[in-house]
């Protein structure tokens, strides 16, 4: 039975209910899990009702069971592995793989390639009983690079935690288009569901706060490569804010601009770098993705 005990911060100065605690300031499930689990709960030293409003300082201990288990075929699909140990498994995603199944995408994505690695590995705990599956975080399909998945329960919440708290450090790599007037920058803005295109997101607002932090490591004539800095994880993020800065990625098919010089260009963002603290570690680690084929192609054609 996987459990939490912690004390609540300061960030809750106004109070809040502990189910809306757990799921947006723990992260460690949702309130449709909250009570699928069957979560219990205790707010110093007494069992209360996940309605209890809970402040500063309160001592919190929750215990709640482990997920059913999924209908997820596991499926004997490579990954290529940066680091594994046994509570975590941290990947390099090619270009084209979707994460997590969904609509149109039952099979042949990285859930059930961590499934099957798992069980053939050996994996201590039971990998398709729920969790997402082990997944944290997410990558777009056509977005490649390194992202961490969880090997079990208490791993996820652990991982998840530092995700929604901003503790981790994420660096990506663009190849966008034009060069921005300043070489260093920060785009902050509020991201919601485009009102015209159900499938693209749009600086509006009202929605969800969005920040990145960029810097301008390479120029040419027409393009830049850039890295950037998300401080927010908000879906299709890096490729919105560059949209609105007047520099969208090379070869993004729903932000970007028609360019003649690269009309078959895939979509130029990578997950560079990750820097997050593992279960059982005091201290950050870093992993890093190299670059792809894709980039050191164009790069060598802006070179030439």
């Amino acid at each position: 039975m996987p459990s939490f005990s912690g004390i609540a911060g300061g960030d809750i100065s106004g109070g809040m209910r502990l189910d809306r605690f757990i799921a947006e300031r723990l992260a460690l499930l949702s309130r449709s899990q909250i009570k699928a689990r069957k979560l219990k709960a205790g707010v110093n030293g007494k069992e209360v009702k996940i309605s209890r409003i809970i402040k500063p300082g309160d001592n919190i201990e929750l215990f709640w069971n482990d997920a059913e288990p999924a209908d997820l075929i596991p499926q004997d699909i490579p990954l290529n592995i940066i680091y594994e140990d046994r509570r975590v498994v941290v990947i390099n995603k090619p270009q084209g793989m979707v994460v997590h199944p969904g609509a149109g995408n039952r099979s042949g994505t990285v859930a059930n390639a961590l499934v099957f690695h798992i069980q053939k590995s050996g994996g201590f705990s039971d990998p398709a009983g729920g969790l997402r599956h082990g997944i944290v975080h997410r990558l777009d399909k056509e977005t490649s690079g390194v992202m961490i998945t969880a090997r079990d329960d208490e791993a996820l919440a652990f991982l998840s935690g530092q995700f929604k708290s901003r503790k981790v450090k994420k660096t990506y790599i663009a190849v966008i288009s034009g060069i921005p007037r300043e070489d260093n920058g920060r785009i902050e803005t509020f991201i919601a569901r485009d009102t015209k295109d159900r499938k693209r997101f749009a600086v509006a607002p009202r929605g969800r706060h969005a920040l990145t932090y960029y810097r301008v490591i390479k120029k040419w004539r027409t393009h830049s490569l850039v890295l950037l800095r998300p401080k927010t994880g908000r879906t299709h993020q890096l490729r919105v804010h560059l949209r609105y800065l007047g520099h969208p990625v090379t070869g993004d098919p729903l932000y970007g601009f028609t360019e003649g010089a690269f009309p078959d260009a895939s979509l130029m963002l990578h997950s560079r770098r990750l820097e997050i603290t593992l279960p059982g570690f005091d201290t950050p680690k870093v992993f890093k993705a190299p670059l792809p084929e894709r980039f050191t192609e164009m790069i060598q054609r802006f070179e030439i």
